[in-house]
């Protein structure tokens, strides 16, 4: 209205001063290392909100998940978690350190007792299953498939589940239990089979659950 001041969507200039935007936090607080960073080094890392590994010396820093990821994610560790003994617990994307590695799977189930202490990273004796879902992309690929279930192998955790979400019939989960050389495939189903689990405590579903509509009964 006429003689009414301008109004706009934007704040004025001494909101701004009064709350400014927050920081970005700075990924890197420590000095470049020659001969490769450490789980030490990883757990000084601050919050960033992004998903940051130590594998081989070196950070990976992957951003949040997408959306079919994360909830495939979610939909897996509540299966998990419904049918796992008092004695376990299961929870997404924690800390966890793997030999010289600190690694984030997608879930983890592991001792109640050890998860109850508020530690900022589990070991891996404290761990009885990891399970990743396959990020799209070639270096998320090699690391689900060809750098990652190795070194959860020599730390000596005895499940290893992966879940496929790319390509026919998906989801697609595989599951590993630990042998003599390394993980070996002891089950696995595709979208519209029942998936049979044994260790670290049964558990079967059908893989469609894991993506899609939520299924209510």
């Amino acid at each position: 209205m006429e003689g009414d001041e301008a109004m706009s969507a934007l704040p004025d200039e001494g909101w701004l001063v009064a709350h400014p935007p927050p920081r970005r936090v700075r990924l890197f607080s420590l000095p470049p290392s020659k001969d490769g960073y450490t789980v030490d080094d990883w757990l000084k890392l601050p919050e960033t909100g992004e998903r940051i590994e130590l594998i081989d010396g070196s950070f990976v820093v992957s951003p949040m998940a997408a959306y079919d990821h994360a909830l495939c994610a979610g939909r897996l560790r509540d299966l998990l978690l419904a049918a796992a003994p008092e004695e376990f617990e299961v929870i997404e994307s924690g800390n966890l350190r793997v030999g010289d590695d600190g690694l984030v799977p997608d879930v983890l189930v592991g001792f109640a007792e050890a998860i109850l202490e508020g530690q900022v990273a589990l070991f891996a004796a404290d761990v009885v299953c990891v399970a990743e879902v396959v990020s799209p992309g070639k270096g998320n690929r090699e690391r689900d498939y060809t750098i990652k279930p190795p070194k959860y192998a020599a730390a000596g955790i005895p499940v290893f589940i992966r879940v496929e979400l790319e390509g026919d019939d998906t989801p697609r989960v595989e599951v590993f239990n630990l042998g003599r050389q390394g993980y070996e495939l002891v089950a696995e189903a595709k979208a519209g089979d029942l998936l049979e689990i044994a260790e670290p405590f049964p558990v079967a579903f059908d893989p469609a659950v894991l993506a899609g509509r939520r299924r209510v009964s």
